[in-house]
């Protein structure tokens, strides 16, 4: 949920230009370190605890994290071959694949809870905002850490829903930590926000009028794990291998939720009070094919795609 895919044109230049090939090394032992792209928030927790309970280990797999502020670099390292794998919401994963961009989801990533209200992530207002609905959006300045990409499109799904007209809402690019300042100063209307920020504006009594990304689909797969098209057509049995390790680390992640805290505080810098309030999202083994097609629908809608994602290339 962080900006995972800027800059297109430079992308395209470097997706094109040759490979150096695989960042992945074997050692003596046999096992192969495989250089992982990630952006240090609670969505990857699956990863570093499954390296931890050795499930990559047991594959013969080492995982080095490679750690991104905001992302920017992770879709292009992975396209040209400066990194195995990366993770990506799927608005951005799409866009990259439907811009030419060789990159290929190879696992599952995170996905929304489902229960509308509870889930780890909602368009939120000040507690004494006149804002009832997203239907009331309309002229009203919304903050999304992201202008044309998944946020923006799951707010819209929810404007839609609710009766209003999305074009009229005036969409505010912010990045997440600022949002808290700017909901409770006024400087926005409404923040479409993701955790733990969403724990932090609920404590300075914000309301939550929607949760954007289940008006998309109830179960939407948010984000997965890719590779590059090069890498997964060389290291076949390294891609099986990490499917299956990240697989089982997300079913361990889904049913163990306080080990899955304990570990977020090891790569972040999330108080652990704080984490204790934070609403985890789901990690199911399987992305779910119907959300995406609907998410890519909506991105198709909102202008976001020159040409309609291929998503039988892109999905495992």
């Amino acid at each position: 949920m962080r900006r995972l895919f800027v800059g297109l044109t430079a992308v395209s230049v470097l997706a094109a230009a040759t490979a150096c090939g695989s960042s992945g090394s074997g050692s003596s032992d046999g096992t192969t370190t495989v250089e992982v792209g990630l952006v240090p928030i609670v969505d990857v927790a699956p990863l570093y605890l499954g390296e931890k309970k050795g499930f990559f280990g047991e594959r013969g797999l080492k995982l080095s994290f490679s750690s991104a502020q905001g992302g920017a670099a992770i879709v292009p390292g992975v396209a040209g071959g400066q990194l195995d794998f990366g993770f990506s919401n799927m608005t951005s994963l799409m866009l990259a694949q439907s811009k030419g961009v060789p990159v290929k989801a190879v696992a599952n990533g995170i996905a929304s809870t489902g229960v509308r209200g509870g889930d780890f992530e909602a368009l939120t207002v000040k507690g004494d905002s006149p804002v009832k609905s997203p239907g009331d959006l309309e002229g009203k300045k919304v903050a999304v850490n992201t202008l044309k990409n998944i946020t923006e499109t799951s707010v819209r799904a929810s404007v839609s829903k609710a009766g209003g007209d999305p074009d009229e809402v005036d969409f505010v690019e912010l990045a997440f930590d600022q949002m808290p300042a700017a909901l409770d100063s006024g400087r926005v209307d409404a923040a479409m926000v993701v955790e733990p920020v969403l724990t932090t504006v609920k404590g300075q009594g914000a309301r939550e009028i929607a949760s954007p990304m289940i008006d998309v689909s109830p179960k939407l797969t948010v984000a997965m794990y890719f590779t590059s098209t090069r890498y997964a057509r060389e290291n076949p049995e390294v891609v099986r291998k990490f499917q299956e390790a990240t697989a089982e680390s997300l079913a361990y992640a889904d049913s163990h939720p306080d080990e899955v805290r304990g570990i977020i505080t090891t790569y972040t810098k999330i108080p652990a009070g704080l984490l204790e309030k934070v609403t985890l999202p789901k990690w199911p083994a399987e992305p779910d094919r119907a959300s995406l097609e609907e998410l890519s629908r909506l991105g198709q809608e909102d202008g976001l795609f020159e040409q309609a994602p291929d998503l039988d290339e892109l999905l495992p």
